[in-house]
Order: C-alpha cells, then structure tokens, then sequence
C-alpha cells in the first residue's frame, strides 16, 4: 500500500517489450512529431510573416498551431525518451505537469475551433457585419477567452486529481499521464466524486460548444445552398471543409476512445486509441487546413 505522499514516480505503459519494437516505436514518434513541428512552425511563420494571412482566421489559425504544437511536445518527448532508453518511470512531479498541459491544450484546442467556428457562420451568414463583429480586439478577447477557459479547467482537474490520496500502486494504463488512469489508484471517495463532478462541468461546456458548432453548420449550410452560382457554393464550401474536418478529427477520436466499452479493453487497444487522439489531431490538422486555403498554399510557397 502506498499514498501519493510516498510516491515519488509513477509507471506508463510500455509501447512493447521487445528491444526492436521499442525502438521501431521510437523512430516512429520521432518522425510524427518532426512532421508536426515542422508543418506547425511553418503555418505560425506563414501567418505571421504574410500580410494577407492577417485575418481572424489566420489569427485563430495561428492560435490553433500553438496548441497542436503544446499537446505534442507534452506526450510525445516523454514517450520518445522512455523507449529509447528501455524505461517506463515518469516523475511525480513531472506526471502532474505532462497532465495538467495535455488537459490546457487540449481544452483550449476545443475552444478555439469554436471559436473558429463562429468566424465562419459570420464570414457566410452575416458578412457585412463581419469586419465588426470580428475585429481586431473581438478577436484577442475570444482567444484569450479560450485559453484563459483552459487553462482554469486544467488547473481544477490537476489540483483535485493529485490532492487525491492514492493506494493502488503507481502503475498507470496509458503512454502519458491522464486523469481516469490516476483516478483508479485513488482510495479516496469523496475525491473521487469531486472529480466526477468536476467532469460533468467540463462535459456539459463541451456539449454546450458541440451544440453551437452544430447550429452555426446549420445555418451556413442553409445560406450556402441559398447562393444562386454555383462557383460561390463552392467557394463558400471551401472556405469552411478544413475546419469541419478538423472539429470532426478532434471530436470523433476523442469520443470513440472515451466510448469504448471496458469490458474490451487491452493494453495494446488502449495505446493506440491514445495515441489516435493525442498525437495523430496536432499532426494532420496543418495539412488539412493547408490543402484547402489557398492563400495559406500561396504563403507557403513563398516561404
């Protein structure tokens, strides 16, 4: 038995075994996250460097690369490092850390592409009004709006989560440290339901930013199909695909690993799942916007 004030370490899961496999594992992440770093620096150049980027969606868009880039260089190094060097162990200290930033990012990851969401609906449905409604300040609240909301919900989940005496051990489920596989080593039921809640509060947010991202496609699918030529609908289509197949990346690999039954859980399910929605999302959302907006390609290109 042991309680988190005798516990100075905690033990991720191994990506394999086999001396081979761990470094195949290794090679792999190293590839991803160079990808990632890579295309990421590139759009935060882009936009900031090129004028015709100045817009609040390249304000956003900036603000989104920054936290792809926060959510890969919080699991992914540690995973990188444990591979390498045939070791499992993440520091007490270090395991709040890496929870407490993967939770900010990818909070605040869900709040911009709400945020994001709501350009689009007044970029199509009101764009007189735009320049108003999305000015320069708007757009700097909003934002900071959305990370100041993550950075709160991490920090609650953080401090309850580890203010929890634990007296299950130290070996955790997962790759990175993550809040439900700390909770199972957590003797504390009153914490526990404080948790719980805590979790319902964030949940009922997101449903709430689900609810208006589906509202405002609604509505911008029913003032695209209302524009006589056909060349505007697509252009209109256009200009909101990559952020739709963004939302729909973030949120399909989000709820298909949180919906997985129990029952059917194993250990290598479980690495991939986790790996599906916290490393693949920081990686594929550059290229996809970057397939899509021309003047981004263009800025690209130049560069």
């Amino acid at each position: 038995m042991s309680n988190s004030s005798s516990l100075t370490q905690f033990l991720l899961l191994a990506f394999a075994d086999r001396r081979e496999l761990q470094l195949l594992h290794f090679w792999l992440f190293l590839a991803i996250s160079l990808a990632a770093l890579l295309a990421n620096g590139l759009i935060l150049s882009a936009v900031a460097c090129d004028h015709h980027l100045h817009t609040p969606m390249g304000f956003f868009l900036l603000n989104l690369s920054l936290t792809d880039l926060g959510c890969i260089c919080t699991t992914v190094p540690k995973a990188m490092h444990n591979s390498l060097w045939d070791t499992t162990t993440i520091s007490y200290m270090g395991c709040a850390a890496q929870l407490f930033f993967f939770a900010f990012f990818m909070s605040a990851e869900y709040f911009l592409l709400t945020i994001m969401c709501y350009d689009r609906y007044v970029a199509i449905c009101k764009p007189l009004h735009y320049g108003t409604l999305l000015g320069s300040r708007a757009c700097a609240h909003m934002a900071a709006a959305a990370w100041a909301t993550g950075f709160l919900n991490a920090l609650l989940h953080t401090a309850n989560t580890f203010s929890l005496p634990l007296c299950q051990g130290n070996a955790l489920g997962q790759f990175f440290c993550e809040i439900p596989h700390i909770l199972k080593l957590s003797c504390s039921h009153s914490g526990y339901l404080r948790e719980i809640g805590l979790l319902l509060f964030t949940v009922s947010l997101g449903l709430g930013c689900f609810i208006f991202i589906v509202f405002s496609y609604v509505q911008i699918f029913r003032a695209v199909l209302r524009i006589p030529s056909q060349q505007g609908r697509h252009k209109a289509f256009s200009t909101c695909l990559p952020h739709l197949a963004v939302v729909s990346l973030f949120l399909s690999t989000a709820i298909f690993a949180d919906l997985k039954p129990p029952s059917n859980s194993s250990p290598s399910l479980d690495l991939a799942l986790s790996v599906l929605y916290s490393v693949v999302p920081p990686a594929l959302n550059p290229l996809i916007y970057s397939l899509r907006n021309q003047e981004l390609k263009d800025a690209l290109r130049k560069m």
